[in-house]
């Protein structure tokens, strides 16, 4: 059981999302949110999504945001301090990881989170991909596709993730979950918001066989 004080490594994705949601229905008591933003310090270096953005997804949730900027090289480092920091500042004991099954990601995450003294938890472990996305769904998360690889495509971006979209994806043969980095998605709205946020997508672009979207938040 995750009863302490926490924080959420918050991606703006829907995996981060529902970790959260499921620690706070087992106990936890999130009290910031964490995300790395690219060196220039405009987008999140994972999603791409601009800083505006993360902060009305933490405004709609009335919690903090953390932000930080670093390049993959200093990665680790910038993170773990920036763990280190918030423990003392808000008294934490746990930090929130949206992982479903890749080892590596959590072998890394348990590591920075024991060099800063945390406890790492991950509600969404091992569950099945297809069923998680679908009480994504049920639990009411909205979230759009942000960013996808060349198999899916850029018609893929903007729309929003239903059950639909789920088995068309699966025909492609893509995770449901995009666990393995095929899509990333946005949510823009869920149980933990109080108000739903608006984007607009003001272009794509196409890098390395990959599309993302140029987000703009909307109000």
């Amino acid at each position: 059981m995750n009863t302490g004080l926490a924080l959420c490594s918050w991606s703006g994705g829907k995996d981060s999302c529902f970790a959260l949601m499921q620690s706070i229905k087992e106990g936890g008591i999130p009290k910031v949110l964490l995300n790395v933003l690219n060196e220039e310090g405009r987008i999140s270096r994972s999603h791409g999504i601009p800083t505006a953005i993360l902060q009305a997804q933490a405004a709609a949730a009335g919690l903090p945001i953390h932000l930080i900027s670093s390049s993959w090289q200093e990665y680790e480092v910038k993170f773990t301090g920036a763990l280190t920091e918030l423990k003392k500042r808000y008294g934490l004991a746990h930090a929130i990881f949206g992982d479903i099954d890749l080892q590596p990601h959590r072998d890394w995450e348990e590591k920075v989170c024991t060099n800063a003294g945390l406890t790492a938890i991950l509600p969404l472990w091992q569950q099945d991909r297809k069923e998680l996305v679908m009480q994504m769904l049920n639990s009411g998360i909205e979230t759009i596709i942000v960013s996808c690889n060349g198999v899916m495509g850029e018609r893929f971006l903007g729309k929003k993730i239903s059950a639909t979209l789920i088995e068309e994806l699966e025909a492609l043969g893509i995770d449901a979950c995009g666990e393995n980095g095929e899509f990333h998605t946005l949510v823009t709205n869920c149980p933990l918001f109080a108000q739903p946020i608006s984007v607009a997508i003001l272009r794509t672009m196409e890098h390395e066989n990959y599309w993302f979207s140029e987000l703009l938040l909307t109000h």
